[in-house]
């Protein structure tokens, strides 16, 4: 499907991308915005776009339009329902060059949001695919909107405070006690989970989950025992593990850490391993890790940024054929350690 996404920035287009990747559809990202005011609030949306579009190597295509009068001009005798002309005048704009450029359909990141009026932001768009005869690809995105704003708070993305046009920043100043739309139950139990660190005692249960960071069921044994063993659990669920070992009276190793599939590259053994770090600190000195060159820069990232020593062909005697880390073929165990005491 060649799809045509509107993006109004690029904290809300994390997870409609990520899903539509899922499904094999490839979306091309279109940004039109003349709602956004001031300038440089506009500017600071659109650059930090580019900017994040580049690292995931996604097409894109920049309609500049800074409509701050027109806007105005159409929307100041009726303020109360001036996001139903934003949304059609963004929406149309699309639907307008996806028709033109022959694309099989359209869709928004502001499907994403739960503070949109997502029924009349349906509604507009239905409208406009029978207008111009062109498939509206519709996706309740808004499942994902917590997800989405922690991915872009974990790299750093430029966040903004308020909707877009200049009337709904004069709320955020003014009017603070102003409602807002609805939020599904569902969304707002979402909104409200947050993981939680618990200690295992039943380390065995998890010998599945630990086998997909070290291959070795009998490696894994040697350390188990002797070890603390914890857990990140969201909704009644263990999808993160950490091994940790004391080797002596300053110093602990990190001996497995492990997110189950579907919750990886979301932060969550990032969080799991902060949480430890900020734990053992008041008892002990030092972490140390034995990992792939693959997973190096993850752990500098972390704070593991002394190297230790190298165990060459570590992979190579343990196993009894190849054993892989993505790509890569692992041969050298690669020790790092972290300096829990380092601010």
């Amino acid at each position: 499907m060649n799809l045509l996404m509107h993006t109004c920035c690029a904290p809300c287009s994390i997870y409609c991308i990520d899903t539509l990747r899922k499904e094999n559809i490839e979306p091309t990202v279109y940004w039109y915005n003349p709602n956004i005011h001031p300038y440089t609030e506009y500017k600071a949306r659109r650059d930090c776009l580019k900017e994040y579009a580049k690292t995931i190597s996604i097409k894109t295509i920049f309609e500049e339009e800074y409509g701050l009068r027109e806007f105005t001009k159409n929307v100041i005798n009726d303020l109360q329902n001036r996001c139903e002309y934003c949304y059609k005048c963004r929406l149309e704009q699309t639907v307008k060059y996806a028709k033109e450029n022959k694309y099989d359909a359209f869709t928004t990141t502001l499907l994403v949001s739960p503070y949109q009026n997502h029924e009349k932001l349906k509604q507009i768009a239905e409208e406009l695919s029978s207008k111009y005869d062109i498939e509206f690809l519709y996706r309740d995105f808004r499942i994902g909107f917590k997800e989405g704003q922690e991915k872009a708070k974990q790299l750093e993305l430029y966040r903004q405070k308020y909707c877009g046009c200049i009337f709904s920043e004069e709320i955020r100043y003014y009017n603070h006690n102003q409602a807002k739309p609805d939020i599904p139950m569902d969304l707002k139990t979402i909104k409200e989970e947050k993981p939680q660190v618990k200690k295992i005692e039943n380390k065995e249960a998890y010998m599945d989950m630990l086998l997909e960071a070290d291959p070795s069921k009998a490696s894994i044994m040697k350390y188990l025992n002797d070890s603390d063993v914890y857990g990140l659990k969201l909704n009644d669920e263990i999808i993160s593990l950490a091994v940790i070992l004391p080797i002596s009276n300053k110093t602990l190793e990190l001996k497995n850490l492990v997110t189950k599939k579907e919750y990886r590259n979301k932060g969550y053994a990032k969080r799991l391993l902060r949480h430890l770090c900020g734990n053992y600190k008041q008892k002990y000195d030092k972490m140390i890790v034995g990992t792939t060159e693959n997973n190096i820069p993850f752990y500098v990232k972390q704070g593991f940024d002394k190297y230790e020593k190298t165990i060459k062909n570590y992979f190579i005697d343990m196993a009894n054929g190849e054993i892989k880390d993505g790509d890569l073929i692992c041969t050298d165990m690669i020790y790092y350690s972290k300096d829990l005491k380092k601010r």
